[in-house]
């Protein structure tokens, strides 16, 4: 049985994270600590669970095995660093660390440490991003020559008669959360898109205000491909009834998926011969588990995670100073 401690109620999905370990018959909860006393000892009394105001003393317990942080993602590198010298096992929400030097040094505390690290990139596992995947490696649209993906929702539109939407108000927190739509809830097509149209060469950014006035909310980025395929990225925390999409345009064939919805058109072979669902993959989480148990290795790897930080840290440089960075 694998012993979590659960680090912050900060980010909306810790529910989630803690829903899995209880659903997970080789994980159990033993203690909750939160930066935020009050809320902590509120979500510990919620699971039944002990609180632990001090880090230190949840870190040094040697009954706990592993952790999920989801801290403020400005505390990620002290508290996921500090846990790995403790020779605790982590997974913890997306996004690793705002640069790509903290990212490294997060990682090389982790390897030193001989633990099992696992940032939450779920939509690499999802059965959608599979099928896209195989078109391409499956050669049905030939060359990629673009890349289009959107994840989107209304969380930052407040109804009438109220001053926020549905999502909190320390996520327009810039010191907590380095920015705004595109380092949360743009992380997902970032990575899949790095994933689908290979290793990226430059990034040009509009992170756009348009109803926060501290981070941004409505965000578009332009990323070149050493394959020679561009990307479009989109995300927004004003967008209401926006469907994911994810289309692939190349030389021989076109793939666009909204929702669960396919369509793929190719000049070799008929539509209706490729629209099987593919199965999904363990998610993260359970990856995570598998891994420490076992020693699988993960699908979601170490590149994703860096790729996904490096083209954020490219994206908020890009926007400040007007221009194409180059990677």
């Amino acid at each position: 049985m694998i012993k979590v401690a659960l680090l912050s109620r900060w980010h909306v999905h810790a529910d989630d994270y803690a829903g899995n370990v209880k659903e997970n018959d080789n994980m159990s909860i033993e203690v909750v600590w939160d930066e935020e006393v009050e809320r902590g000892e509120g979500w510990a009394n919620e699971l039944n669970v002990p609180f632990e105001q001090d880090l230190e003393v949840v870190l040094a317990n040697p009954d706990i095995d592993a952790v999920i942080v989801n801290t403020p993602t400005n505390m990620h590198k002290e508290v996921i660093i500090a846990a790995a010298k403790h020779k605790k096992h982590i997974f913890t929400e997306k996004v690793l660390a705002f640069t790509v030097q903290d990212a490294e040094e997060i990682y090389a505390a982790v390897q030193e440490a001989g633990v099992k690290l696992m940032v939450s990139l779920p939509r690499l596992t999802d059965n959608n991003f599979l099928y896209a995947e195989k078109s391409i490696n499956e050669g049905w649209i030939g060359k990629v020559t673009m890349v289009r993906c959107r994840f989107a929702h209304n969380g930052g539109v407040a109804p009438e008669g109220q001053e926020n939407g549905w999502l909190p108000a320390r996520f327009y927190d810039k010191e907590q959360t380095g920015g705004g739509a595109m380092i949360d809830l743009g992380a997902h097509p970032i990575y899949l898109t790095n994933r689908l149209a290979g290793k990226a060469a430059g990034v040009y950014a509009r992170l756009h205000k348009a109803n926060s006035t501290t981070v941004d909310d409505n965000s578009a980025l332009l990323v070149d491909y050493e394959s020679g395929a561009l990307g479009i990225i989109e995300t927004s925390f004003v967008s209401n009834g926006s469907p994911f999409q994810l289309e692939l345009y190349g030389t021989e064939g076109t793939l666009r998926i909204s929702d669960d919805k396919i369509h793929i058109n190719s000049a070799n072979i008929k539509s209706q011969d490729l629209t099987e669902v593919l199965p999904a993959l363990p998610m993260p989480m359970v990856q995570w588990v598998n891994a420490i148990k076992t020693g699988a290795p993960p699908t979601i790897t170490k590149e994703d995670v860096i790729n996904l930080t490096l083209i954020n840290e490219a994206a908020v440089k890009s926007h400040d100073e007007g221009r194409r960075i180059e990677l």
